[in-house]
């Protein structure tokens, strides 16, 4: 892509000495160049710009360090690159340099021309797939050689996390083949994880085991795990969103662990089997999830460090081999895999700092684990499924073999039971007739026992009567103690009861609207007005509205105070119920008030009708105004 272009006079400024020159050659298609291997500069400040480089004040700090490693690189910092090539006149390739880094960040190519113009090329993952030169999931800068002299090349790369700094020098032929070579491979790659995935979501429909969920979710996370660090998934899935570049690839192999940590447990029952491992599973979980929360939300350059997924790989493979160890045989195959997966995370570590060189096949080697990882693990389910056949068949036998004994055994009992029958037969025929004659005499003797019953009942029935009426005597005669008057109510029940019969038994009113349909209220004996909706209470517009006292105690502080104290002292009364003496001498002045009330209206209470009192409203005090003051 080309933005905006750089002219530099060489009679100005003239070329900088390069010491590494490439000639073109067509016997050789593709030459692959590391970082270590050319000349380069790295700018700790992010401020030199192209002029600046180019100039002959940094010619000299362009060098080959041929110590450089991996773990070397600052991502804090641009890398510099300076690359001369000689074009050959009979060369009749066309001729491209590709980077193999799909994740750089940025990316720029000052390529010159013929007529001393630089021309400027801006790519990375930080910008939209549609903008590169090539759609490929690399980046290419296709040459165009118009003559023979050497042309100076220089590219500047700038990356938020490691970028694995190298590029080919390769023919356009070279590259076609090996490009649809590439994705021949990635199609049958990610075309065994689709299989892969079919295949046990079928399993899944046939054997309804959640585990098969999760390796589902596993396989997926490892697909776009593969998607996010080839380009594919950015090329394919989100070409337009080169932000979630940052972020994908450490999303998807987070999802990657935290599904092979949840499966390990379903798939290893390693609650039953390893209860210590299984909480350290639980712990690694939750570690990882923290960590990638952490990473998520302040500091994502952290996703870059895939070195720590060895730890819970470590741990997957740790609970295989002691589960195995308990003979536990579908452990075989997930040891296998889990093994191999290891091997491969490893390797890639060893890669990343040197320690083994990088080729074709190494830099494809968490691929190759991770696919023959999948389809081991495809073995282990399917290892348990024949485990579990073979013994459901053992079991068959077993119980055909146990049914064969007991019909057996049964034919031999029902032999020896035939003969015992015939023995008992005439035994039971007397014993019958015995019992028959016993039978006659217990009925007699229940139709007895019954009358006897019904008598005792009514008898039990007049007493009870007479005893209630012998109180209610006594509570309209003789002012009753505490212990006596509660026989006749005993408790909140039995009072809310009375109310009920009080307040209702001539049928509901509503005191809002004057309805007379009701259904249940909100509260136990409460009645809600089916028109207006209004919930009144039991205790509604009675004595006891708003009480904050037990309403058995108040029941018998209003008995006191309409029959009469007799002697009784308001301490006699609070102690004897256990109420403040306030509370007693609040509640008895409303009693009062009440009775009082109805006596001016011209409706006197005897001693024996203090129920009646207890359906009227207490009167309200008005406060008095003294008329001779003054307003202020």
């Amino acid at each position: 892509m080309k933005n905006f272009c750089f002219i530099l006079l060489l009679s100005v400024f003239g070329w900088p000495l390069v010491a590494q020159t490439v000639t073109i050659d067509d016997a050789i298609d593709e030459k692959v160049f590391f970082l270590k291997e050319i000349e380069f500069f790295v700018d700790t400040t992010n401020q030199l710009s192209f002029l600046d480089i180019s100039s002959a004040k940094y010619a000299e700090k362009f060098t080959i360090k041929s110590s450089y490693q991996n773990k070397d690189y600052l991502s804090d910092a641009s890398y510099w690159i300076r690359f001369s090539i000689k074009p050959d006149r009979d060369s009749k390739k066309k001729w491209l340099i590709e980077f193999y880094d799909q994740t750089i960040d940025e990316l720029e190519v000052f390529q010159p021309t013929s007529d001393g113009i630089y021309e400027h090329h801006l790519m990375g993952d930080h910008f939209e797939f549609s903008k590169r030169n090539f759609l490929h999931k690399n980046f290419e800068i296709p040459l165009d050689f118009k003559d023979e002299s050497e042309q100076v090349f220089y590219f500047r790369i700038q990356s938020h996390e490691f970028a694995d700094i190298r590029f080919a020098l390769r023919s356009v032929n070279w590259f076609v083949f090996y490009a649809l070579n590439e994705y021949f491979l990635y199609g049958t790659f990610y075309g065994m994880i689709l299989v892969i995935v079919l295949y046990n979501f079928m399993m899944f429909l046939a054997i309804r085991e959640i585990k098969y969920i999760y390796y589902i979710f596993y396989i997926i996370s490892v697909a776009f795990y593969a998607m996010s660090i080839d380009g594919i998934g950015f090329q394919y899935f989100w070409p337009n969103h080169p932000e979630w570049n940052d972020y994908v690839s450490g999303i998807f192999l987070y999802s990657l662990i935290l599904w092979a940590l949840v499966f390990t447990r379903r798939f290893l029952s390693t609650r039953a089997k390893v209860p210590m491992l299984d909480k350290a599973l639980l712990a690694m979980i939750v570690l990882r999830t923290l960590v990638f929360l952490f990473e998520l939300f302040f500091y994502p350059e952290f996703f870059a460090f895939r070195s720590i997924e060895i730890l819970p790989l470590s741990l997957i493979f740790f609970t295989g081999v002691k589960v195995w160890m308990r003979r536990y045989r579908p452990a075989r195959y997930f040891v296998i895999a889990y093994g191999l997966l290891l091997f491969g995370f490893l390797f890639r570590t060893m890669v990343f700092f040197d320690w083994i060189q990088l080729t074709t096949v190494s830099h494809y080697t968490l691929h190759f684990s991770f696919v023959i990882e999948m389809l081991f693990l495809t073995l282990a389910l399917g290892d348990r499924i024949t485990i579990l056949k073979d013994n459901r068949d053992r079991a068959l036998k077993r119980i055909i073999k146990q049914h064969e004994l007991n019909m057996e055994l049964k034919d031999k009992v029902n032999r020896e039971l035939e003969a015992k029958v015939k023995e008992r037969t005439i035994t039971l025929d007397k014993k019958n007739a015995e019992l028959e004659e016993s039978n006659l005499k217990l009925v007699k003797q229940t139709h007895e026992i019954n009358q006897i019953n019904s008598v005792l009942d009514l008898d039990n029935w007049k007493l009870k009567n007479n005893l209630k009426e012998v109180i209610n005597e006594r509570l309209h005669d003789k002012t009753m103690e505490y212990e006596q008057f509660i026989t006749l109510y005993p408790d909140a029940l039995a009072c809310y009861r009375f109310l009920e019969s009080l307040k209702w038994d001539a049928g509901f009113r509503c005191k809002k609207c004057d309805n007379d349909k009701y259904f249940k209220g909100a509260q136990k004996f409460a009645r809600r007005c089916t028109r207006c909706g209004y919930n009144e209470s039991i205790t509604a517009f009675t004595l006891f509205q708003g009480l904050k006292f037990p309403i058995e105690k108040a029941f018998y502080i209003s008995y006191l105070a309409v029959k009469g104290k007799n002697g009784r002292t308001l301490e006699t009364i609070a102690g004897n119920l256990d109420v403040g003496l306030n509370t007693v001498w609040g509640f008895m002045k409303k009693v009062e008030g009440t009775v009082a009330s109805l006596s001016n209206n011209g409706k006197r209470i005897s001693a024996d009708q203090w129920e009646s009192v207890i359906l009227v409203s207490p009167v309200k005090k008005k406060k008095r105004i003294n008329a001779n003051r003054t307003p202020s």
